[in-house]
C-alpha cells in the first residue's frame, strides 16, 4: 500500500478510537489528517463527545451507551460502528483535496528582555543574533497541531540551521514569547513554565476567552513572523 494513503485504527480505552496516519511531522500527513477531522465533524452521530487532531492523527471521543442505543444494527459493538466510520472517513479523504487554512503575519519584538535565549541560539550555531532573525522571519510555517496552553500553535518545519534542543528543566515564559525547539518553532499564549528556547515576543494576544472562538489559530493555517522594534512592541494594541 502506498505510504502516503495507509493508515491504522486502534482503541483509546472503551471510548475513544485513534486513526493514524504515520508517525511523523509531516505537512502531506498533516493535510490528510485535518481533511479526516472535518470528515468526521461533518459526520457527527449521536454520542459523539470531541474529535481531537494531532501532527499526523485524529482521535474520536464518543459515549459507547449513546452509540448502541443510537445504532439499531451495530455489529461489534459502539467500538465496532464508529470504527467503520472511522475507516470510511480515512478511505474517502486519503488522496483528495487539501485542505487549506488561513494565513496569518505576526510581529516579534526579538532579543534582549523579549528573548533572552536568542544570544544563546546564535552561539550553539555559529551565527550571529541578526543571522537568526533573519532565518526565522524569513520562513513560512504551517500549524500542525495547537495544544499543550489554550492557542499554543505548534508551527514547523524551521530552518536546519536554527535547530536547537529544548531546556534541561522547564523556566517562566512570558505569554506571547517566540520558542525554538527541535524542528519546531511555536507561541506561548499565557504565561506558562515552559521549555522551549525563547527568542522573541509578539503582542498579538493567541487566547481571548472572551471571543469567539477563543483561540486565533487553527490546525492548517500558516504563519510568518516579521521583526518590530521594542517601541513598536510597546505601542502596540490588540483587536
Amino acid at each position: 500500500m502506498n505510504p502516503s494513503t495507509s493508515f491504522s485504527i486502534y482503541p483509546l480505552g472503551d471510548s475513544a478510537i485513534t486513526i493514524d496516519l504515520g508517525n511523523s511531522i509531516d505537512e502531506q500527513l498533516n493535510r490528510q489528517a485535518l481533511a479526516i477531522h472535518d470528515w468526521l465533524q461533518a459526520h457527527r452521530f449521536p454520542g459523539l463527545v470531541d474529535i481531537i487532531i494531532a501532527y499526523s492523527s485524529v482521535s474520536v471521543l464518543y459515549d459507547p451507551a449513546i452509540v448502541r442505543t443510537s445504532k439499531v444494527n451495530c455489529p461489534g459493538g459502539a467500538y465496532g460502528w464508529v470504527s467503520k466510520l472511522m475507516k470510511q472517513a480515512g478511505e474517502e479523504v486519503m488522496g483528495g483535496a487539501a485542505v487549506k487554512g488561513h494565513s496569518f503575519r505576526m510581529p516579534v519584538c526579538y532579543g534582549g528582555e523579549y528573548g533572552p535565549d536568542l544570544e544563546w541560539v546564535a552561539r550553539q550555531k555559529g551565527l550571529s543574533g541578526e543571522e537568526v532573525i533573519r532565518i526565522h522571519h524569513s520562513g513560512s510555517y504551517r500549524i500542525y497541531m495547537v495544544g499543550f496552553l489554550p492557542g499554543f500553535p505548534y508551527l514547523g518545519k524551521i530552518d536546519s540551521r536554527l535547530e536547537v534542543p529544548r531546556k534541561d528543566r522547564p523556566v517562566p515564559v512570558m505569554g506571547g514569547g517566540v520558542g525554538i525547539a527541535g524542528i519546531q518553532t511555536g507561541i506561548y499564549p499565557l504565561s506558562s513554565p515552559g521549555g522551549w528556547q525563547i527568542i522573541g515576543r509578539t503582542p498579538v494576544r493567541l487566547f481571548d476567552w472572551q471571543t469567539d472562538p477563543p483561540i486565533r489559530f487553527q490546525c492548517g493555517d500558516e504563519v510568518e513572523f516579521y521583526p518590530i522594534s521594542r517601541e513598536e512592541f510597546l505601542q502596540w494594541k490588540n483587536p
